[in-house]
C-alpha cells in the first residue's frame, strides 16, 4: 500500500457532471484542483454505468431559449459532434477529454472518500483534509485545500463535516409550498435502473432468471406504458425505494429494480402481446441511479415559490427550467402517473446562497445536494442544471480565494463580481449585462459591415421554402420589440373576406417566451384574394427597454398565414394547442402557458412578419456590453445575408494594449440537445455558428494586421491570447459560417 498527500487550491469530491463542471471552471481561473470520483468513469448518472440522459432547463424543448451554456453547454455541443448516435461509451470520453484538457486538474478515479478531518478555525468549522482510497492501486491519499466542494449527490462529505441538512419532504406551511405535504415526512424520490435492447434480425429466445418478478401480479401492465421498441431512459419510471433510505437500502433497491426489469422483459418477450421476436436484451444496469438523498442548508433554501414566481435573486448564478417533477413514493408500483410536473413560465435563477453550507465555512455544494426544499429539488436535480450549478460553485470557490473571503461574504458583498466572472465564462446566467471594467470593447465605438433589420424569414434566408398554414387555432408569434412597435405586417392568404382579430401579449418577464398578459386587441377587415397579401396589424407597444412580445392571430378557417422554412433569432411560432413532451407516463396541467402555447410543433417554421419600425435587435452594439443570451430579445449582432464580407469592428481614440480576445458565437440555445439523443437534431454542428474567421488589429497608421485565423470552428466560445500594444482598431472578419446565411456574433470582448 502507498500513501500520498495532495495539496491544491480546491478539492472537488464527486465525478458527476456537477463535480466535472466545478473542477473545469475553477481550473480555468488558474486554480489547482483535485477532482475525486469513486467510479472508473466520470459523468455520474449520465455515465455508461447508469445511462441516464442529460436534461436541463430546456425540459425536452418545452422551455424556450433555455439550453445551458458554459462548461455543460460545451459538453453538450461537443457530444453532438462526436457522438451523433448517442453512445454512452463515447459520452464518457467526451467528459473525460474535457477534464484532461485542463492542466490545472489532477484527476483521481476509483477513489472513495469515507473519512475527512475538520477543525474550528477562528470560530468557524472548516474541513481541513479529505482522505481517499484508490481501489485496485492500493493508494491512500490525503487531500488538503482551502476549499472543498461536495458534489457527491448523496452528500457524504457534508454529512461527515457536520453540515446542516434535510432528508425528506418539508411540511406545506414551512415555506408556503402548495405541492408540499401537509405534514413533513421522510419520503423521497426513488432510484432507477435502466436497460437497453437491440434488434438482432433473427428470432431470439428469452429465459427469465429466477429473480424475475411476475409483473402481471403488479399494477405495471395497466398503469405504465410498455412498448417493445423502447429502452434506456424511456423506462425512467422503473423507480423504487422512495419509502426506504435510498443510501442504506441501496442493495435491496437494486435487487428489486433488476427483478422488475427482467420481469418486464419476460412479459414483452413471452406474453405474446408484443412484436419482439428479434429483440435481445443487450444491457441491464447494476448501479441504481439515485434521485434524492441529503439536501444541505445554505443561507437560502430554494422553494417552489422561487421557481414558479421566477424570483429575482441578487446573487443568481445558475438557472433551471425543468418542471417541478415529483413522483409517487410507490414508484413503479403506483397506479397514478409516474410523475406530476409543473412548469414556470420560463427559466428561473438559482442563488449562490444555495451553493454553500451555512455552518461549514469552507464547504460548497453542487448537484443534487444543494440548498433546496424537496419540491424545488424536483426541478433542480436534473443533470444539466446540476452542471450549471457546479460551474457556479467552482467559480465561487476560485473567486473566494482571490478575494480572501468566505462564500457567505461572496454572496452578500461580491455577488456582482461573481456574476460578471460567470458571464465572462459564458456560464449559465441570464439577465446579467456585461459591465466588466477590464473589457476594452465597452469603451470602443462599435460598427459592422451590415446589420439585419428585418424579421421576415424570406428576406433573411432568400431561398427558404414557403407554405401556407391555416389558422385552425390561435397562433402566437414571438417577436423582439427594440426599441418600439408601431405596427406589424403579416403575410396572409385569405380565401373569403373576413374580420381578423389580433392581440399583443407581453411575456411577463424578459426571459420568458410565452403570452402572459394581453395588452391590446384589434380587428382588421381582410379581403379575399387569390395570392397572399400583406395585412397591417395596428398593434402599438413602447417598452421602457427591449422586450419580447407575442402577436396572437385569432383562429379563422378562411385565413392562412404564410410560413417560411427558416428560424429567425428571437422569433418563435406558438400554436395554441396544448402539447407536452409526449410521455404518457407523465401528468401535466395543459393550462400552463408553456404547455398551452408549445414551441415544439412549429419550430423552424416562421411566419412572414415585418415590424414597424424595422428592428434594432441585431445591431452591432448588441455584441458589446450585452447579455450574451436571450433576454428581452436575441442579444446578438447579425449581418445581412447579402453581405459578402461581414465583419464587426471596434475603434478607440487612444492606443490600447490588449492581451486577449473573447468571442461568443450563436449556437441557437433554443435547440434542445440530449446526450443520448432521445430525439435527433439535423446538424452535428450548429449551422448558426461562425466556422471561419480572422481577428485583425490596426494601429494609428490604419493598417490591418492579422492576429488570429480560425477555420472549422464548431464551438460557441473561443478565447484567443493576443498580446499587442498600440491598438486603435480591432475587427472580426467572418469568412464562412457552418450554414447560416448571415454572420452572427453574440459577444466580443477585448481584455
Amino acid at each position: 500500500m502507498r500513501t500520498q498527500n495532495i495539496e491544491s487550491d480546491i478539492t472537488v469530491v464527486g465525478g458527476g457532471l456537477a463535480g466535472v463542471c466545478a473542477a473545469i471552471s475553477a481550473a480555468r481561473l488558474g486554480k489547482q484542483v483535485a477532482l475525486i470520483g469513486n467510479r472508473p468513469v466520470l459523468g455520474g448518472n449520465s455515465s455508461s454505468e447508469v445511462r441516464v440522459w442529460v436534461v436541463g432547463a430546456t425540459s425536452h424543448g418545452i422551455q424556450r431559449f433555455a439550453r445551458e451554456s458554459g462548461v455543460i453547454g460545451e459538453l453538450y455541443v461537443e457530444n453532438q459532434y462526436r457522438n451523433p448516435e448517442g453512445n454512452p461509451i463515447i459520452w464518457d470520453e467526451v467528459v473525460l477529454d474535457a477534464v484532461r484538457a485542463e492542466p490545472n486538474i489532477r484527476l483521481f478515479l476509483n477513489t472513495d472518500v469515507r473519512e475527512i478531518d475538520t477543525d474550528d478555525v477562528d470560530g468557524e468549522r472548516v474541513v481541513t483534509a479529505v482522505h481517499g482510497w484508490t481501489m485496485g492501486s492500493e493508494i491512500a491519499t490525503t487531500f488538503q485545500s482551502p476549499y472543498v466542494l461536495d458534489c457527491t449527490g448523496d452528500g457524504l462529505i457534508g454529512y461527515l463535516a457536520g453540515a446542516d441538512f434535510r432528508i425528506g419532504r418539508e411540511a406545506r406551511d414551512e415555506f408556503g409550498e402548495a405541492w408540499a405535504p401537509e405534514t413533513a415526512d421522510d419520503e423521497l424520490l426513488g432510484s432507477t435502473i435502466l436497460f437497453y435492447t437491440k434488434d438482432v434480425g433473427r428470432p431470439v429466445d428469452f429465459v427469465a432468471p429466477d429473480s424475475a418478478k411476475d409483473i402481471t401480479a403488479t399494477p405495471i401492465p395497466t398503469s405504465r406504458i410498455l412498448r417493445s421498441g423502447d429502452s434506456g431512459a424511456h423506462y425512467w419510471w422503473i423507480e423504487w425505494g422512495g419509502h426506504l433510505d435510498t443510501v442504506h437500502d441501496n442493495e435491496a433497491i437494486r435487487d428489486e429494480l433488476r427483478s422488475v426489469i427482467f420481469g418486464i422483459w419476460d412479459y414483452i418477450k413471452n406474453s405474446g402481446r408484443f412484436d419482439a421476436d428479434t429483440l435481445d436484451l443487450e444491457w441491464v444496469g447494476t448501479i441504481p441511479g439515485k434521485r434524492e438523498y441529503r439536501r444541505f442548508l445554505g443561507d437560502h433554501v430554494l422553494t417552489q415559490n422561487d421557481i414558479l414566481d421566477q424570483v429575482d435573486h441578487h446573487d443568481a448564478v445558475a438557472f433551471g427550467g425543468w418542471s417541478i417533477d415529483l413522483h409517487p413514493v410507490e414508484g413503479m408500483y403506483a397506479t397514478e402517473a409516474g410523475a406530476h410536473q409543473r412548469y414556470s413560465n420560463g427559466i428561473y435563477g438559482i442563488p449562490f446562497r444555495s451553493y454553500y453550507s451555512r455552518n461549514v465555512a469552507n464547504l460548497l455544494v453542487a448537484g443534487r445536494d444543494i440548498s433546496a426544499s424537496h419540491v424545488a429539488f424536483g426541478s433542480t436535480r436534473v443533470m444539466a442544471t446540476c452542471g450549471a450549478g457546479g460551474e457556479a460553485a467552482g467559480t465561487g470557490a476560485a473567486l473566494a480565494l482571490d478575494l480572501g473571503v468566505r462564500p457567505r461574504a461572496l454572496a452578500a458583498d461580491h455577488a456582482d463580481e461573481l456574476r460578471q466572472v460567470l458571464l465572462r465564462q459564458d456560464a449559465s446566467v441570464f439577465g446579467v449585462r456585461n459591465t466588466d471594467p477590464a473589457d476594452l470593447a465597452r469603451q470602443a465605438r462599435v460598427s459592422a459591415s451590415s446589420v439585419a433589420t428585418t424579421l421576415d424569414p424570406v428576406e433573411l434566408v432568400p431561398d427558404a421554402a414557403v407554405a401556407e398554414h391555416p389558422l385552425d387555432s390561435d397562433l402566437g408569434v414571438l417577436v423582439p420589440v427594440d426599441p418600439q412597435l408601431d405596427g406589424v405586417d403579416v403575410l396572409l392568404k385569405v380565401a373569403r373576406a373576413a374580420t381578423l382579430t389580433a392581440a399583443l401579449w407581453t411575456t411577463g418577464r424578459r426571459q420568458n417566451a410565452v403570452p402572459i398578459d394581453e395588452r391590446m386587441r384589434v380587428s382588421v377587415d381582410v379581403r379575399a384574394a387569390a395570392d397572399p397579401q400583406w395585412v397591417r396589424l395596428p398593434l402599438v407597444w413602447t417598452p421602457d427597454e427591449p422586450e419580447n412580445v407575442v402577436v396572437v392571430l385569432g383562429a379563422d378557417p378562411d385565413v392562412s398565414v404564410v410560413l417560411a422554412e427558416a428560424q429567425v433569432p428571437g422569433v418563435l411560432t406558438l400554436p395554441h394547442r396544448p402539447q407536452a413532451d409526449g410521455d404518457q407516463n407523465v401528468a401535466v396541467d395543459e393550462s400552463e402557458s408553456v404547455i398551452a402555447w408549445p414551441a415544439i410543433p412549429m419550430r423552424g417554421r416562421t411566419p412572414r412578419v415585418r415590424l414597424h419600425p424595422q428592428t434594432s435587435a441585431f445591431a452591432a452594439q448588441q455584441a458589446v456590453g450585452g447579455y450574451q443570451r436571450f433576454f428581452g430579445g436575441p442579444n446578438l449582432w447579425m449581418s445581412r445575408p447579402d453581405d459578402a464580407a461581414p465583419h464587426l469592428a471596434l475603434a478607440w481614440d487612444d492606443e490600447q494594449s490588449i492581451m486577449a480576445v473573447r468571442l461568443v458565437f450563436d449556437d441557437d440555445t433554443d435547440v434542445e440537445l440530449n446526450t443520448l439523443h432521445h430525439h435527433r437534431t439535423p446538424d452535428r454542428v450548429f449551422p448558426e455558428l461562425v466556422r471561419d474567421y480572422v481577428v485583425e488589429t490596426c494601429g494609428a497608421d490604419g493598417v490591418w494586421v492579422e492576429r488570429v485565423s480560425v477555420t472549422a470552428n464548431r464551438r460557441r466560445q473561443r478565447v484567443h491570447d493576443v498580446e499587442v500594444d498600440g491598438v486603435r482598431g480591432l475587427r472580426v472578419r467572418v469568412t464562412a459560417t457552418n450554414g447560416a446565411a448571415q454572420a452572427r456574433i453574440v459577444s466580443l470582448r477585448v481584455m
